[in-house]
């Protein structure tokens, strides 16, 4: 005869399960954390923080395309709109601080990114693509015409200023710090997000919206509120980015750049937390090594050579696949 099933040792196995889980994420995450926090000693701060913002970047393009199903080819709008608020009010606004001017940028990016939703959220697949791709070069072109953001010339010589009116930005130790408190803070708002009831309905509206809307969710709602964080977290990237290189330029509006945040997204692993961070600090080293090399005319079809390797062969991206290797082989 077969024995009982006993549901109190089912449910503890579980919770155990569940703790070891937990341990080894922040074992995982404590020694990220340690990397992080010594790297600027090992490598070119400038060049660490030009990755940090670009995976603030991809993290937030993650949490639209990778968990709610939404591909856009607009978020440069956002990077740039965040860049260039931040630097047109740090450069021509006396006595703000750099901290008011980032929030400031990221505010004008939420607002647009409001506006992006609104017009755009209700068409699905390739049209929704299509409308928020116009709609991101009407930004362009705003800011290839206005005279306030310098044109093609973009903004130069945006000063970093100091943080809390005492801490000096122009430390380049002091600004890394700074840009990596702003990305462990979203990373784990994202995180957050993502482990919430708002989030596995996103996850739910991505595998099956019909059946979403069944449930009684107003998926259009939660499409629109996730766009908008979206891009008022890209925003924030471009805030961060214009103030590191204290420039602001027409590349973070031109659609190649939505096109490197989607390979970027794609190569570190779609869906998944750590995979744009991966994703997005492989593209940039990838860009800078081949850029300091013979083949530094060839850095764009690499790149999307890469891209068609990954779709057609690991569409998991390197942290999915890392992910199903370690669960067929290790449990």
């Amino acid at each position: 005869m077969t024995q009982p099933v006993n549901q109190t040792e089912i449910q503890k196995a579980i919770l155990e399960q569940q703790s070891a889980d937990n341990r080894k994420k922040m074992v995982l995450n404590g020694v990220l954390l340690l990397l992080l926090l010594a790297a600027p000693f090992a490598m070119y701060p400038v060049f660490l923080m030009k990755i940090l913002c670009f995976a603030l970047f991809a993290v937030a393009f993650n949490l639209l395309f990778g968990f709610t199903g939404l591909l856009s080819f607009g978020h440069a709008a956002f990077l740039a709109t965040g860049g260039y608020t931040t630097g047109y009010l740090l450069s021509n606004v006396s006595g703000l601080t750099t901290e008011m001017g980032i929030i400031a940028g990221t505010a004008a990016a939420t607002l647009l990114g409001l506006a992006f939703a609104l017009l755009s959220i209700r068409r699905q697949g390739i049209y929704f693509a299509m409308v928020t791709l116009a709609l991101s070069q009407l930004v362009f072109f705003f800011l290839v015409q206005s005279e306030f953001t310098g044109g093609e010339d973009g903004m130069h010589g945006i000063p970093r200023g100091n943080l809390f009116g005492f801490v000096d930005l122009s430390d380049n130790y002091n600004m890394y710090y700074f840009v990596l408190a702003v990305f462990l803070g979203c990373y784990l708002l994202v995180q957050r997000i993502v482990s919430s009831p708002y989030g596995q309905v996103l996850k739910a509206i991505k595998q099956n919206e019909p059946r979403a809307i069944s449930l009684g969710y107003n998926v259009n709602r939660y499409k629109v509120l996730a766009f908008v964080i979206s891009a008022a977290l890209a925003g924030l990237a471009g805030s961060l980015k214009s103030v590191v290189f204290q420039l602001a330029s027409l590349n973070d509006a031109h659609w190649h750049m939505s096109g490197e945040v989607i390979l970027m997204t794609l190569v570190g692993g779609m869906g998944t937390l750590l995979g744009p961070v991966v994703g997005a600090t492989f593209v940039v080293n990838i860009e800078y090594q081949l850029s300091q090399g013979p083949l530094r005319d060839w850095v764009d079809p690499i790149l999307g050579g890469i891209f068609v390797l990954t779709v057609l062969a690991f569409r998991s991206g390197i942290v999915g696949e890392i992910q199903k290797f370690v669960r067929k082989n290790l449990g």
